[in-house]
């Protein structure tokens, strides 16, 4: 079984622009090594808005080197970027992009959910690009609700969406540059599953609602991340309540990390041509 490295609570939530209000569930600089590819994870909500007339989110901001996957669990998010991709994506679906090069990017609550008003919810994860694809062409991958595979766990212990990677010979939507695995599970009461990973790849759970217990010995609650070691291939999990986890699981990349807001490369240097490139507008236009 793999060992429990540690069960991380967040720190005090933080506001990115005026629509997430955010808790850092890990970032490479506290869990680089132990995570990698995986850079960041943050969790938005869930918190009521009321309706209003003008769109609460974050503007215009640029993008280098990784990808960024955003799942909605509840409310609407409206997206823009310099690559002329636009659209909103509601509970259950993923915007996948691909920021290479660079991109412009801004994101918004839907039209109708300002309207409207109500609570969201969301997650967003940066995973890193190795070197040789940290330049390649920005991308975008829509993947709705409906076309993730969704696997009923054995004896009734939940259901299991693939989004990246694939379980039981389900393979999932998201196209990747490395190996990795995003599962979207919904643990019921009581149920108990052990889930098998690569053997080496490194391994998180990240806890959005209820309670579980990892290995019979360890208890995670709500916004809490466990990190499991990169030894061994199985771990159990035990839902203590109904429960929704994230699990993260990938091949390292052993690369430097240099990051610089939204921009993570190898090397400073690469980070100073970076914000030149972006100064000069070679991220594109909105």
């Amino acid at each position: 079984m793999k060992n429990i490295l540690g069960i991380y609570s967040p720190p005090r939530s933080h506001w990115v622009g005026d629509g997430f209000p955010v808790r850092s569930l890990f970032s490479y600089e506290s869990h680089g090594k132990q995570l990698s590819p995986f850079l960041l994870l943050d969790y938005a909500g869930p918190a009521n808005f009321a309706p209003t007339d003008r769109a609460r989110g974050v503007g215009q901001h640029p993008h280098r080197g990784f990808e960024t996957v955003t799942i909605v669990y509840q409310g609407e998010v409206a997206h823009r970027d310099s690559t002329r991709q636009s659209g909103v994506i509601g509970p259950g679906d993923v915007q996948w992009m691909t920021a290479g090069a660079g991109i412009l990017h801004e994101e918004f609550h839907s039209p109708a959910f300002t309207e409207s008003g109500g609570v969201l919810e969301m997650v967003q994860l940066w995973v890193n690009l190795p070197a040789k694809d940290k330049m390649t062409q920005p991308g975008y991958q829509a993947i709705l609700d409906q076309n993730i595979p969704v696997i009923s766990l054995p004896d009734n212990a939940g259901t299991l969406r693939v989004i990246a990677g694939d379980f039981g010979g389900h393979a999932g939507p998201a196209q990747t540059h490395t190996p990795i695995q995003v599962w979207d599970m919904r643990l019921s009461q009581g149920g108990m599953t052990e889930l098998a990973l690569p053997e080496g790849w490194s391994v998180a759970l990240a806890v959005l609602h209820g309670n579980v217990r990892v290995n019979s010995n360890a208890t995670a609650r709500e916004a809490q991340l466990v990190v499991l070691g990169q030894s061994g291939h199985k771990f159990a999990i035990e839902a203590s309540t109904d429960a929704i986890v994230l699990m993260l699981s990938g091949e390292a990349i052993n690369e430097p990390i240099v990051g610089h807001g939204p921009l993570v490369m190898n090397s400073q240097q690469e980070i100073m041509q970076a914000i030149d490139d972006f100064n000069s507008g070679h991220f594109g236009q909105m």
